[in-house]
């Protein structure tokens, strides 16, 4: 946490969840491929060796954030306003890049704001443009928590101010009568100074809105905060990075070496032999009068790659991943060159998607929160008349979870009833088959149908 955010929020009387922020600041150091103390490896000189980072953290959490993927939302007589809100403030990929860290570190969150507003004597707001902020875990604290829902949060983040860089920090809370939200907001700069908090009055519809992973954080000491996936299989990783860097050092060390008898060498002044080739004087080593086989002047030794132990670790190794990380158990597979992934296997079981579900609940909530909170905002600055309560409906990309298997059986089903005649059946060959396009034409007996407009 900000020491400045820190200083300022302890002086308001809250207290800092010191052990949240630092699981939260782990996670989020795996996750974005940061050089941790685990990763550093004394050996037996003293000498300090870098394990390899392959990033399998990121890899996991965006193999998350592929299954809840958002193709349209749609808000219904409001839907034209929140879509422009959303492109202004680059929704779609701002949404993507917190899908991953939600699941890296737990939490993410998005408040609203007024951009260029007047703040009147009485702290209320007028005009001004409808603007999100998004935060990560870092930069989030609860300070209220009822029933699991955030009521009451901090959020703070950095920004540039010309050449420097500042920090910006918001508290939101509720009056206990009117039950209305206000902001209060500190800019800092470099050194920590800052202005006079600016206070505004809101009202009774939450600002902001939380997304979390589904999954029960049973960390104890971290209300308010979703479970940090990453947190959770840090010895994993660090596993997975050790067995590569293993594997590495054989590759490493790989390029044969000529060992040479010194009768093939001349000698300089102080006695150090000199190879037959100066190009060659980092693969010869000088050994003395013989080799090891009495009758032999030049021997070529080439080190093994234990692939095969290392790939019975790794296996071993993403198998308890499986159990541990994502949607369900047994997600990750490694048979020989062929990798599976989570977006893949799902694809094949069905069973998976009441676990993916529950996460997909908390995404359509979060973004529900948002769009409520933009309208309120609309209604109450830019004297628009939303219905606050009208249905919004979210659509999430079951592209990955439609069961193939399915698909198929549907498509030989319609060919067989005789439905879309012989292009419906060139499509079912094509699939079933991998044929090309031309070829499942010719299987189907329909070498004149055009593809393009089918049968």
């Amino acid at each position: 946490m900000n020491e400045h955010v820190s200083a300022y929020l302890k002086q308001k009387g809250y207290e800092i969840n010191s052990r949240a922020c630092a699981i939260i600041q782990e996670a989020g150091d795996w996750y974005r491929l940061k050089e941790t103390e685990s990763h550093k490896r004394p050996t037996v000189n003293g000498q300090i060796r870098e394990l390899v980072r392959l990033g399998f953290a990121k890899r996991a959490a965006a193999d998350d954030a592929n299954l809840c993927e958002v193709v349209s939302i749609n808000a219904g007589a409001a839907d034209e306003l929140v879509q422009s809100v959303f492109r202004a403030n680059r929704f779609d990929t701002q949404y993507r890049k917190q899908l991953e860290e939600t699941s890296a570190q737990g939490t993410t969150a998005c408040y609203v704001r007024l951009e260029a507003a007047e703040v009147l004597t009485d702290g209320s707001l007028q005009g001004g443009e409808i603007r999100l902020n998004y935060i990560n875990a870092e930069g989030f604290l609860p300070l209220t928590v009822e029933n699991g829902e955030v009521l009451e949060a901090a959020f703070w983040g950095e920004r540039c101010q010309g050449a420097k860089k500042a920090v910006t920090l918001v508290i939101c809370t509720r009056e206990k009568e009117s039950a209305n939200y206000a902001y209060e907001t500190v800019d800092f700069d470099a050194a920590g100074k800052h202005e006079a908090p600016v206070t505004v009055t809101l009202g009774p519809v939450k600002p902001f809105a939380v997304m979390q992973t589904a999954e029960v954080n049973s960390i104890e000491g971290m209300e308010g905060y979703g479970f940090p996936k990453v947190y959770g299989s840090i010895p994993l990783f660090l596993a997975l990075d050790s067995a590569f860097t293993a594997l590495f050092g054989d590759i490493e060390k790989s390029d044969a070496i000529t060992f040479i008898n010194e009768q093939l060498c001349g000698f300089d002044e102080k006695g150090k032999p000199i190879p037959p080739n100066e190009a060659q004087k980092k693969r010869f080593v000088f050994l003395g009068e013989k080799l090891p086989q009495k009758d032999t002047l030049i021997q070529t030794e080439a080190p093994e790659i234990r692939v095969d132990q290392f790939q019975k670790a790794i296996e071993m190794l993403l198998a308890i991943l499986s159990t541990k990380f994502g949607y369900g158990t047994k997600k990750y597979a490694f048979d020989g060159a062929q990798i599976q992934t989570a977006t893949q296997y799902i694809g094949e079981r069905q069973d998976m998607m009441q676990e993916l579900n529950k996460q997909r609940f908390q995404a359509r909530q979060y973004m529900e929160g948002i769009i409520r909170a933009v309208l309120w905002f609309s209604n109450t600055f830019h004297k628009t008349a939303f219905d606050l309560e009208e249905e919004i409906q979210i659509s999430f990309d079951d592209s990955y979870i439609e069961s193939k298997a399915d698909r198929l059986e549907t498509c030989r089903q319609d060919a067989l009833s005789g439905l879309g005649g012989q292009y419906t059946r060139a499509r079912y060959l094509q699939e079933k088959y991998g044929l090309t396009e031309e070829e499942a034409v010719k299987w189907a007996g329909a070498e004149d149908m055009d593809p393009e407009l089918g049968a």
